[in-house]
């Protein structure tokens, strides 16, 4: 073949080569782009890897908009809003009435005046008292006459002078004596008086029984009180207003929360920026059929001497239980037991076991399984749960 029939022939073939390269990248365009289409179509059916309790979806899983995640957040308060009224506290509180009947004489306590325990708070003219210091009186002095009989009539017998009968009678006369002075005294006692006093002038002297202030007083001079009082008024009202009761209503979905010794958060109108502090020291056992509520008695420091007994306040209780606080949706029912689903990651949630205190308000509180910060499934978690059984099925 001559040199032009070659040169036509090497063309023809470079023209064949260059076709086929063409269309075997054609094709193995085709192919790549038939693989990212197909792991497209893959990534937009949201189908999840799922290993054991744990899910995880592409990042443009359809399912993720279906799902809605909060974070757990420290406990609040066990119960918000309460009502509740201000008291003197009974352990350092005295209401003084008036042991005896008589007429008001002087009166040497006032409202705010601080006494110490045995100060004399008012006096009363008293015929009862006078009574009890006659009665006193003339039992020493029947003790000393026996006395003195009774030493006579023995050294009359050491001398012959008299009978063993007559020494019997006197000291039966003595012992009879020894009791009744004993029995006046101690009434007279129990009145405050003094046995050794040298007159019966029946003047009795209320006094305070326990250090404090008096906080009131119900009593004035030349007022007739009467020992059989004790159902009215009392004189005098002696207390530490430094430390007042505090009687909450509590709901009963509210007292399931309430437990002794919570920190309680006081607040009044009379102060209305200023928190005061308190425990929970007794939960009634039974219900107000009136009120439907359940009363709490609270200690309240009061150092400050802001708040007054009688006062109407409002209260928070703080809860006393470790955990964390979710909304009840994010918890489902599973065996009888509760669980969530925690976002682990971005598009991962794992299911998981808690164990929940009390509920109120839509809330729950976790104490085990779960920690502050940590994102739940609150909308969508009964769809993650049926993937899962569907999985296990």
């Amino acid at each position: 073949m001559g040199t032009p029939v070659l040169k036509q022939m090497f063309m023809k073939m470079n023209q064949q080569i260059r076709l086929a390269a063409v269309g075997l990248f054609a094709c193995a365009t085709l192919f790549s782009g038939c693989s990212r289409q197909r792991a497209a179509a893959d990534a937009d059916t949201g189908e999840p890897n799922i290993q054991g309790d744990k899910i995880t979806f592409p990042t443009n899983a359809p399912q993720l908009a279906q799902l809605i995640v909060e974070p757990a957040e420290e406990q609040k308060a066990a119960a918000t809003g309460l009502n509740g009224r201000l008291a003197w506290n009974d352990d350092v509180t005295a209401r003084v009435f008036p042991p005896v009947s008589g007429r008001i004489v002087e009166i040497l306590a006032n409202p705010g005046q601080t006494v110490a325990a045995g100060d004399v708070l008012a006096k009363i003219q008293s015929p009862d008292f006078g009574q009890a210091q006659a009665d006193a009186r003339k039992a020493v002095a029947d003790l000393k006459q026996s006395e003195r009989a009774l030493n006579r009539a023995r050294d009359l017998l050491a001398h012959g002078a008299a009978a063993e009968k007559d020494v019997e009678s006197a000291e039966n006369d003595y012992a009879h004596a020894v009791s009744e002075k004993e029995r006046a005294v101690a009434t007279l006692s129990i009145y405050g008086g003094n046995p050794d006093c040298t007159g019966v002038d029946g003047i009795f002297s209320l006094k305070a029984p326990l250090a404090g202030v008096v906080v009131d007083k119900s009593v004035g001079p030349g007022q007739e009180v009467r020992s059989d009082q004790v159902g009215d008024k009392p004189l005098f009202v002696i207390s530490d207003p430094a430390r007042l009761w505090l009687f909450l209503d509590v709901t009963e979905t509210d007292a399931a929360s309430l437990s002794s010794n919570q920190e309680v958060f006081v607040r009044s109108r009379a102060w209305p920026d200023k928190v005061f502090h308190g425990r929970v020291e007794v939960i009634s056992e039974g219900l107000d059929p009136t009120t439907r509520t359940i009363k709490a008695r609270c200690s309240v420091d009061n150092s400050e001497k802001l708040l007054r007994a009688e006062m109407y306040v409002s209260a928070d209780v703080n809860g006393t239980a470790s955990g964390v606080d979710i909304p009840t949706e994010a918890v489902f029912m599973k065996d009888n037991s509760p669980y969530v689903f925690v976002e682990t990651t971005r598009g991962q949630f794992e299911r998981r076991t808690v164990k929940l205190g009390v509920e109120s308000n839509g809330r729950s509180v976790v104490v085990d399984g779960l920690s502050a910060g940590q994102r739940v499934v609150t909308e969508g978690c009964l769809l993650l749960e049926a993937i899962l059984e569907g999985e296990n099925s």
